[in-house]
């Protein structure tokens, strides 16, 4: 069982940064697959990013390449999304998730067992 809990949306400007940060309970966090998915508002939710827990390889949405980056820090249980140059079409509520499809690149909701609660991010222009 992992319990997660976002924190650090908000209200920015676009051009601007935040970070996203995700707290993990559980012993066993080290051995999850953790990502990133957004629902903006009116929309489906979709993936952002992943980071798997073998290697700690990294898989970003075409849309936010270049922009954000993902990291996680097996030691404190927790998996940051850090969001430069954001656009008004990043506003959404920002999930974090775990899980442990053994896919070498998890990037559907349903390779993800475990979500949090959202952190609402808004990107005025």
């Amino acid at each position: 069982q992992v319990q997660l809990v976002e924190s650090g949306g908000g209200l920015v400007q676009a051009g601007g940064s935040l970070r996203l940060s995700c707290a993990a309970s559980g012993r066993t966090f080290s051995s999850y697959d953790m990502a990133w998915f957004r629902q903006p508002p009116g929309k489906e939710r979709e993936f952002v990013a992943g980071v798997t827990w073998t290697v700690g390889n990294t898989n970003y949405a075409e849309s936010v390449k270049g922009r954000f980056d993902i990291s996680r820090d097996n030691a404190k249980n927790m998996v940051d999304l850090q969001m430069n140059s954001l656009k008004p079409e990043d506003t959404a509520l920002y999930y974090c998730a775990a899980g442990r499809s053994g896919s070498y690149r998890p990037v559907h909701r349903w390779q993800y067992s475990y979500w949090g609660q959202g952190t609402q991010v808004t990107v005025s222009s």
